[in-house]
């Protein structure tokens, strides 16, 4: 899995005892995320959620994690679900957020600010390892400032999937189906896209179930595939102890 982390330090706490407890990040461009889960990937805390900040620059981001992380009991470990392309726990992309986070050093700096091992991946990719079932070709959508998604081949994800990017009609899939085109287009368009947008995923990867999540699932108002599945916020967070498990790396 080249979009979460193995260095030696992270290895050896991937192999933690049953009662590591880890603290599940979703940082997105409205709002950062927290809970704690148990190794079965179960809550054990109540989520916290701040704003994300208005300039969202790697420090100003961070200091509001620190904020998450101290109104939480104690953790062992700690993932992150980040928008945008991570590669060996950098981010790459972050196309909903600020410039600064173009190479910027996301895991090592996690870790040196808290003392303790820390694992990044696509917030996409940690939401659908929180809902997929490990069958066939598994698609996972977000719908919420931009358009995240992941795919999954019998539970195995295929790493750097940037949809969202990919150039659709005259643009791309996330200038329709982001917060930006909901705002343009109204919500009776943003439905007959996303629908159109289905049916192309449909033909372009042959999934044998999607999974659709994100803030704005909430305003769909057409019945989805039945092979479909509407996927609660709380899996991009839930799916984070995922990326400590061996057999997904």
């Amino acid at each position: 899995m080249t979009n979460a982390t193995s260095t030696a330090t992270t290895k050896k706490s991937a192999k933690a005892t049953d009662n590591a407890v880890t603290l599940a990040l979703d940082i997105g461009g409205s709002g950062l995320k927290a809970m704690l889960v148990d190794f079965e990937g179960k809550p054990v805390s109540d989520r916290e959620r701040v704003p994300t900040p208005e300039s969202p620059k790697p420090t100003l981001v961070l200091d509001e994690l620190d904020k998450l992380a101290a109104a939480l009991p104690d953790f062992d470990r700690v993932s992150v679900g980040f928008p945008g392309v991570i590669k060996r726990g950098v981010t790459y992309t972050a196309a909903n957020l600020d410039p600064e986070w173009a190479e910027y050093p996301l895991q090592a700096v996690l870790e040196k600010r808290w003392k303790k091992p820390v694992r990044v991946a696509n917030d996409a990719a940690v939401q659908g390892y929180g809902a997929i079932r490990g069958l066939g070709v598994e698609l996972v959508l977000t719908l919420g400032t931009g358009m995240g998604s992941a795919l999954f081949t019998n539970g195995r994800l295929c790493p750097g999937l940037e949809l969202g990017h990919h150039p659709w009609k005259k643009a791309t899939y996330e200038d329709y189906l982001g917060r930006r085109g909901l705002d343009k287009d109204g919500k009776k368009k943003w439905n007959k896209y996303l629908q159109e947008a289905i049916e192309q995923t449909a033909k372009t990867f042959n999934w044998d179930h999607l999974y659709v999540g994100g803030g704005n699932t909430k305003k769909i108002d057409f019945d989805l595939p039945k092979n479909s599945t509407i996927v609660s916020n709380e899996a991009g967070l839930l799916g984070g102890v995922a990326l400590w498990k061996d057999e997904v790396l």
